[in-house]
């Protein structure tokens, strides 16, 4: 995540001026708001977002930094004495960031400590419910008895965490549970149930049971929610995981529990952001409109600074177009094949979202040419396949820069997340003969122990890839020699056992590596597979390989390494996330994967074939238990 977001972030922290720090001492830096008119921002009708948001983004987003520098800073009616008391004034992580008296967190006062009832956190009102969120401050070392006193106290179920424990080398948030087993927090016990790490967030389960003078209280479910893709400077790359992850969050609370608890570090920028997209997303349901400027507005009354940066402003925005521009695409598999039979048929009179215009929502997409500098570079252009597959700048794979050699650290491939795991696949062209060797060493420099190939070495008379490997024995390229072991042809595909030798020849000392090289067969060029059955077999075989050997990222190429390649890819997180939660969601699946790599999933063909490996999948194991 840091190599994908290094250098944006570089530039934000410039634009912004701003740092956020946890050490003692140190406070949030806050954005000076230039004094502004008093600007009016209306409510957007949701028809109207789009024009709305382009227009503020134009000019580098100069009517959103002018429309956030707007909103009114600091509450005139709200006093922080509670806050500001000797006593208190440690329990704060910045000595900037405190709730106001009027909408404080209150916990019940212990016997002969007239403070113990203060913790740094603010009742926060939903789009129509109140006191929906508790809006809190990372937990401190010496707060955490607190926290877990008010997850009790407030009858809290789910717990939403929007920082890392450390971002660039600096604490953002004390770990308050266990990594295992039990441990007890003041009269709080708190056990750990069960965990899921998943790409942009993981969920954990505590079993919570209070051990004061009453320990006969029932135990009760906390769920933790952690956000792990949320980059320190600036905002996430895309609002599709934050989407994502509010679904779950929603759906995880029960109906009956107290306020949803929400932190970051400070409780006030990334907490202020989910709260506020939450809320609108409730208020284009009841009023078909938005109003971001008048809700920011509101909760600002309840606890200072909320939405922390114009960047933060924006996002909201960007989240919310994309809900209203895509809604909610997600599946459940037992309603798979009825939403099949809606999709093939076009024909019916009020059928606006057939197949085809599922899919061209996503040819729609704009391809970000300005952020493929590096593979257009003259000296780049010709280790390039074909012209319009480039690798973004962004996440694409570096390689280490031979000495005195400019240029020699690229290669047409981007890395790819998987389901579970960041750049979890390398999505890369088939090499061509003076890239080979640029093939091999991607492979070595990032411990990749499977290859998928997918395209043969010839179709239709034209080469689509080198042969990268022996036939019989060895063969070399520059420093890395590859050498067959095994060679076993299964139903679909064929297996090799490679090892690769890395061993320059200044050096005696040779490292060895063994590859398993998955080469499907019958996916012809143009078209898809006649079945499923070998393509859920493939990525069975791959998952195995990858068990045994490590998750270091899994090479994937066809030809180009967009059409097929994208193809696999997203079958290969479509089925990992059937498996685990019984849910699917092609659409956003392959939007994400043409987000970090243009035209990925090339053809509406290859589309529909995402869909039908999904049904097959779920034909074959129709027991839904076998999906665990």
């Amino acid at each position: 995540n840091n190599r994908r977001q290094g250098k944006r972030m570089a530039a934000v922290a410039c634009a912004l001026g701003v740092l956020c720090a946890g050490v003692k001492g140190q406070t949030v830096v806050l954005l000076a708001s230039p004094p502004a008119p008093a600007a009016v921002y209306h409510p957007i009708p949701v028809e109207r977002l789009e024009d709305e948001y382009r227009l503020r983004s134009a000019d580098d987003g100069k009517l959103f930094r002018e429309e956030y520098n707007s909103l009114p800073g600091i509450s005139t009616q709200g006093t922080c004495e509670e806050a500001n008391k000797e006593t208190n004034k440690e329990k704060n992580r910045y000595p900037n960031i405190l709730p106001f008296d009027h909408s404080r967190v209150l916990l019940t006062q212990q016997e002969g400590d007239p403070c113990s009832d203060y913790v740094n956190a603010s009742y926060i009102n939903g789009y129509t419910e109140e006191n929906k969120f508790i809006a809190a401050q990372g937990p401190k070392e010496d707060t955490v008895v607190d926290f877990w006193r008010m997850i009790w106290e407030q009858k809290v179920a789910t717990v939403v965490m929007l920082t890392n424990l450390k971002e660039r080398k600096e604490d953002k948030c004390y770990q308050y549970w266990p990594d295992q087993g039990c441990w007890t927090y003041g009269n709080v016990r708190v056990a750990v149930e069960d965990f899921t790490v998943l790409v942009d967030y993981t969920i954990r389960k505590f079993c919570v049971q209070y051990q004061g003078n009453d320990s006969s209280k029932t135990p009760r479910l906390v769920t933790q929610l952690h956000f792990t893709s949320w980059p320190d400077f600036g905002v996430p790359f895309s609002p599709i995981g934050m989407l994502k992850f509010l679904k779950k969050v929603k759906t995880v609370n029960p109906s009956f529990a107290g306020p949803i608890a929400v932190h970051c570090s400070a409780g006030v920028g990334r907490t202020g952001t989910f709260i506020v997209i939450d809320a609108m997303i409730d208020m284009t349901h009841a009023e078909q409109k938005v109003d971001v400027f008048g809700f920011v507005t509101k909760i600002r009354e309840q606890r200072s600074q909320l939405v922390q940066t114009d960047m933060q402003y924006s996002f909201i925005y960007q989240a919310l177009l994309e809900y209203f521009l895509y809604g909610d695409t997600e599946l459940d598999v037992s309603s798979l094949e009825g939403h099949l039979l809606r999709l093939h048929n076009t024909h019916a009179p009020l059928d606006r979202v057939g197949l085809e215009e599922e899919f061209r929502k996503l040819t729609n997409m704009r391809i970000m040419k300005e952020n493929m500098r590096t593979g257009n570079l003259p000296a780049n252009m010709k280790k390039n396949r074909v012209l319009q597959i480039i690798p973004y700048d962004f996440n694409r794979v570096i390689l280490s820069m031979r000495r005195g050699q400019e240029f020699t650290d690229y290669i047409n491939a981007s890395f790819i997340d998987g389901y579970r795991q960041k750049d979890y696949f390398i999505a890369t062209q088939g090499p061509l003969a003076h890239t080979v060797q640029d093939f091999w060493r991607m492979a070595w420099e990032w411990k990749c122990h499977s290859i998928v190939m997918l395209t043969e070495l010839q179709e239709r008379e034209q080469d689509k890839c080198l042969k990268y490997w022996p036939s019989e024995e060895s063969v070399t390229y520059g420093d890395y020699t590859v050498e067959i072991k095994a060679d076993t042809l299964c139903d679909a595909f064929s297996l090799k056992d490679l090892v690769l030798t890395y061993g320059p020849v200044r050096t005696c000392e040779k490292q060895t590596r063994t590859i398993r090289h998955f080469h499907f067969h019958g996916w012809p060029e143009i078209g898809i597979p006649a079945d499923g059955k070998g393509m859920i077999d493939i990525i069975a075989a791959v998952q195995r390989q990858q068990q045994q050997s490590g998750n270091n990222p899994i090479v994937v190429h066809c030809s180009a390494g967009a059409g097929r390649t994208g193809t696999f890819i997203a079958l290969s997180n479509i089925l990992e996330r059937v498996k685990a939660e019984g849910l699917l969601d092609v659409f956003q699946t392959v939007k994400s994967l043409r987000m970090q790599r243009p035209h990925m999933v090339q053809t509406v063909e290859q589309y529909d074939f995402c869909y039908r490996v999904v049904q097959d999948f779920v034909d074959i194991f129709s027991d839904y238990a076998n999906f665990k």
